[in-house]
């Protein structure tokens, strides 16, 4: 049972990335899935979650304007389309698997970092 995030990586302000998740090990397509995630000496941020039908379930007002949450059950993968992407977005990010009010499963984590 496993969460594979990747797509990370370095962009200028503005930019855009693509994250991706992977999942295996559970019945991906039974779960709300979310992004969160954690820049260094903060705490957690930016919690979205999308249900398995791939309706967003939540979305933090920080990032619901210029961030697309979506997910494609037939592959186990989780998407997060980031654009217009600001310097206060860099963190690492997480996606989790949602159960019960709580996150039960998270991957390692991929790294975005904004900065000219």
């Amino acid at each position: 049972v496993q969460l594979v995030e990747s797509g990370g990586g370095m962009v200028q302000p503005g930019g855009s990335l693509r994250l991706s998740c992977a999942a295996s090990g559970f019945t991906f397509s039974a779960y709300d899935m979310c992004w969160v995630r954690q820049a260094p000496g903060k705490g957690p941020d930016g919690a979205s979650c999308i249900n398995p039908g791939g309706a967003v379930a939540y979305s933090a007002d920080s990032v619901k304007s210029r961030f697309t949450f979506s997910r494609d059950n037939a592959k186990n993968t989780l998407y997060l389309q980031m654009n217009n992407l600001k310097p206060e977005d860099t963190a690492l990010y997480y996606c989790a698997r949602a159960f019960r009010g709580s996150y039960d499963l998270w991957g390692q984590g991929t790294q975005v970092t904004v900065s000219s």
